[in-house]
């Protein structure tokens, strides 16, 4: 662990006035504040079970988790499929075997899980200087609601190479899955995770990307399905030139818990950042959750930076939680900032469709999907668009029935 995570012992009461702050400094304990000071280990043993009191677990319902708090055995509750680009499939990677770990560090329990419980971790190699014309394609199907499962992917994009990953998760199950994405210098890298899981399933990823010089990486977590999906995405732009872009959709249902906390670190000088992420909820209980953590290192001179949070809530019950961080060491930037808006219809949209003849129902369709179509247009892949579109359509039809 690289931060003590212990409380110190209670002092002995006493009568005259007690400075909690003072106490705790005196103990040597500081509490976690930032998202760059949470420790890191890959023993889970070293986090123990969230109570949900923590900062980074007070948003999730813990108590549908705990199926993923220890290792998973045994390790067979999803199938793994290759669509095109199956030949950038490398040798699976055992743990201390370059470069699985390169870059990848445990932050919560379910991390740590997933890298003890995948002793081997799929590899996707990008080679140096090669255009992949067609998306990689690796669907992962899970077995049964019973069944659990834990994994490490890598994606390595070798200097100056163009690809595109889509993680596709269907079916249903409970999957701890770690993601490590290496995008060398000057590559151009997209990393898609699709969410389609049945109701049923749990399914946490802590994914980590390093972005080099002068290299690209986009990076989607579009979440649909499944019972309670936690995916986190940290972003670090090390290099110089680095530009990252982390997009986000999700539309939460009856009983959904879709939630994101995303991390982007500016590292090098002149790195360019953006975060957008947006999400629709409907039904009792739908719940969705991001916070949004933005640090600026005080080597990042020349750092273009924003964040971005919108949701729309289109019925009674939903409710999404919205929290964008900002912490900036130097001032010698090109810009920064951070907003965060959720709201029910613009009443003044639906006026001004309605006052042009367009029924209410068909007006807040379009305001709907004037709102989700921005992340979905993002993608460069025509027939997922199509899809995830006629995926949004379906959700409209049943909030209206």
């Amino acid at each position: 662990m690289t931060a003590q995570t212990t409380a110190p012992t209670a002092p002995h009461s006493s009568n005259a006035h007690v400075d909690p702050a003072a106490q705790v400094a005196a103990a040597g304990f500081v509490p976690v504040q930032t998202r760059s000071e949470r420790p890191h280990s890959f023993e889970p043993a070293d986090f123990g079970a969230p109570t949900g009191r923590e900062v980074n677990w007070k948003h999730t319902p813990v108590a549908r988790l705990t199926g993923l708090f220890e290792v998973a055995n045994p390790n067979d509750g999803v199938n793994y499929t290759f669509g095109a680009g199956e030949q950038y499939i490398a040798a699976p990677l055992a743990v201390g075997t370059a470069p699985r770990g390169e870059f990848f560090r445990g932050e919560d329990i379910t991390a740590a899980v997933a890298w003890q419980g995948a002793t081997e971790a799929l590899h996707v190699h990008i080679p140096r200087e090669e255009e992949v014309a067609e998306p990689i394609l690796i669907a992962v199907e899970g077995r049964g609601a019973d069944l659990r499962a834990d994994a490490h992917i890598v994606i390595e994009a070798l200097e100056h190479s163009v690809a595109t990953v889509v993680l596709q998760h269907t079916g249903s199950v409970q999957y701890s899955q770690n993601v490590e994405i290496i995008a060398r210098a000057g590559s151009q890298l997209t990393v898609i995770s699709l969410q389609q899981w049945q109701d049923d399933a749990i399914h946490t990823a802590a994914h980590q990307a390093r972005v080099d010089a002068d290299a690209v990486l986009k990076h989607f977590v579009i979440s649909f399905g499944g019972g309670v999906v936690r995916v986190n995405p940290t972003l670090e732009l090390s290099g110089a030139g680095s530009e990252g872009y982390m997009y986000g959709l999700s539309y939460a249902d009856a009983g959904q818990h879709l939630e994101s906390q995303v991390y982007l670190h500016h590292k090098g000088a002149h790195t360019k950042g953006d975060v957008l992420y947006k999400g629709a909820l409907q039904g009792q209980g739908a719940h969705s959750v991001w916070i949004g953590d933005v640090l600026i290192g005080a080597d990042a001179t020349g750092t273009d930076s924003y964040e971005a949070n919108r949701n729309l809530v289109l019925t009674e019950g939903a409710r999404a939680d919205s929290i964008p961080n900002l912490e900036i060491e130097t001032g010698d930037i090109l810009g920064a900032g951070h907003a965060s808006a959720t709201g029910r219809f613009d009443d003044e949209q639906l006026f001004y469709l309605q006052a042009r003849g367009i029924s209410e129902e068909e007006a807040r369709r379009l305001v709907v999907l004037g709102f989700l179509t921005d992340i979905v247009q993002r993608l460069g892949i025509p027939a997922l668009e199509s899809e995830l579109l006629a995926a949004i359509e379906t959700e409209l039809a049943a909030v209206s029935a």
